[in-house]
């Protein structure tokens, strides 16, 4: 299996609804605010083409604050995000990888990809994960620690 890894720009936001809508069943006027509002990170997101130039896989990392996110952690856990904040970080917004890819190195490329860059301007990584997901597991394997849930999410983060 062979692919290419480019970098995202603003000019891949409707592939990411799609991909999004697709294989999460999100409401596609939902992910399209998303998208548009949630300081997407086009430079350090990354996507995954096969030979034939389809795409496989795409890593979306955002800048949004983890209060954003989770506005309920500024009442549960005040001192938790002040801390979390004074922190550098960027969030895992989506990483979606087609089902014929899963399991293979593809995810792993995906997220070596913007390594050198993560490493020299971040600190951690925020995670949110959906209950209903099935990547909890793959992220704690990573290392990421939880802080934080509520009813739709875990919250991780991933030292850097």
């Amino acid at each position: 299996m062979s692919y290419i890894l480019q970098r995202m720009t603003e000019d891949d936001a409707s592939l990411t609804v799609d991909w999004m809508v697709r294989q999460y069943g999100f409401n596609r006027a939902e992910v399209e605010d998303w998208v548009q509002n949630l300081h997407f990170n086009w430079p350090l997101s990354a996507k995954a083409l096969d030979e034939n130039g389809d795409v496989i896989g795409l890593l979306n990392m955002s800048d949004y604050r983890i209060e954003e996110e989770t506005p309920q952690i500024l009442k549960d856990k005040p001192e938790l995000i002040k801390s979390l904040n004074t922190r550098r970080y960027i969030a895992v917004f989506s990483f979606i990888v087609a089902e014929k890819y899963r399991g293979t190195r593809l995810n792993y490329d995906m997220l070596m990809s913007i390594m050198p860059e993560l490493k020299a301007n971040y600190d951690f990584i925020f995670i949110p994960v959906l209950h209903r997901l099935k990547t909890h597991q793959y992220w704690q394997r990573w290392g990421a620690k939880e802080f934080y849930h509520d009813a739709e999410c875990v919250y991780y983060k991933l030292d850097i």
